[in-house]
């Protein structure tokens, strides 16, 4: 039976139209193979909206966000806009108003994708890192004390709560034993110093683990030993789970290691029934190549492939992956550029990468 998918589409700023243009193009080749219809709706929140208008986005807004079946971002970042305007107005507004509770990144490295790990391979990394997503400094807690003044005091507040340790650590579990590789599960924390949030996560961790998932094996690591092991040893891993904070600093250095940002991606879940989730890919809005056709999409594209596995179309995510491996492999057979952000280094366009993998479909 044909399945139609509301989509909500915000092309975002910079190069985002232009690797959300391929993405799109990629989606509307694995529809008809499913057998689903998208029903797409643009959105012009970002940038320019924000120059224009004052405002970055309202809750009746984002409440019309939350009828969609989910949202795909291009991204976000503009030059005259200043830095955390759009990133708190828009991306963790969405986020928090729409619970989304988890942050999935896959950190995998592809055949013919470069790796700047000495002797590693796509046998090393192939892990899945989840984060927290709702709470910890990313609340906004705190404030200043005597501002501008030699006396300045300001305070960011670390929030951690059992129900969102709780929901969250459910989550990484039942996701690494659907992974059924190692059944692995590494909770990431820091709790030599961060005696009462990081005590919490662990508690949390080990009493649900030991009650509710006895098959999963579970590891620690500090933080910062963990930042260390990813470049060292990233093949330890299997499934990680991370707090907030922690978890936006690891998932970088994981899409350095899988190739760089053209390459990864990342979904913002909200896994309850009727939840709205947003996919996106993580290398920014590089506007200094705006309008040049020079972007890398695949991380574009790998970001609405993790829609169709959310969504429930895992077949239409199990094609576009080996569409997109089959066209990383053979752009990696001629050019040792695959990880760089721009297509144009590795002898294709954005559009042309995307008709590749189109193509492929």
């Amino acid at each position: 039976m044909s399945q139609t998918i509301k989509l909500a589409v915000i092309p975002g700023d910079g190069t985002g139209p232009e690797v959300t243009a391929e993405a799109c193009k990629v989606l509307e080749a694995v529809a008809p193979l499913e057998d689903v219809t998208f029903e797409r709706v643009d959105f012009d929140y970002g940038g320019d909206r924000y120059l224009a208008t004052g405002e970055v986005i309202t809750e009746q807004q984002i409440d019309e966000l939350r009828q969609f079946d989910a949202i795909y971002l291009g991204a976000i970042g503009h030059p005259e806009v200043k830095p955390g305007i759009l990133e708190k107005g828009l991306l963790l507004s969405i986020r928090f108003q729409l619970d989304q509770y988890i942050n999935l990144r896959p950190v995998k490295l592809y055949p013919g994708v470069d790796c700047p790990l000495k002797d590693k391979g796509p046998e090393h990394i192939r892990f899945d890192v989840i984060r927290e997503n709702t709470e910890d400094l990313y609340c906004g807690a705190g404030g200043f004390l005597r501002k501008n003044t030699a006396q300045e005091i300001a305070t960011q507040e670390m929030i951690a709560t059992r129900f969102g340790a709780d929901r969250c650590l459910r989550w990484a579990f039942e996701h690494c034993r659907r992974r059924n590789d190692r059944k692995q599960l590494t909770l990431v924390h820091k709790t030599n110093v961060l005696t009462f949030a990081a005590n919490l996560w662990e508690r949390a961790f080990h009493e649900m683990g030991e009650a509710e998932f006895p098959d999963i094996t579970r590891d620690y690591n500090h933080i910062d030993a963990a930042c260390m092991w990813f470049v060292k040893n990233p093949e330890f891993y299997d499934t990680i789970v991370v707090p907030n904070m922690f978890g936006d600093i690891i998932t970088d250095i994981g899409a350095m290691i899988q190739g760089g940002l053209g390459v990864s991606a990342g979904g913002n879940i909200n896994p309850d029934p009727g939840g709205c989730s947003m996919f996106e890919c993580m290398g920014g809005s590089a506007p200094k190549y705006t309008g040049q056709n020079v972007i890398n999409p695949i991380a574009a594209i790998a970001a609405m492939g993790m829609l169709l596995s959310v969504i429930g179309e895992q077949k239409g995510l199990d094609n576009l992956v080996r569409a997109g491996q089959r066209v990383d492999a053979a752009i990696g057979n001629t050019t040792p550029k695959m990880s760089s952000m721009s297509a144009g280094q590795m002898g294709h366009s954005t559009s042309a990468i995307g008709d590749l993998v189109a193509e492929s479909l």
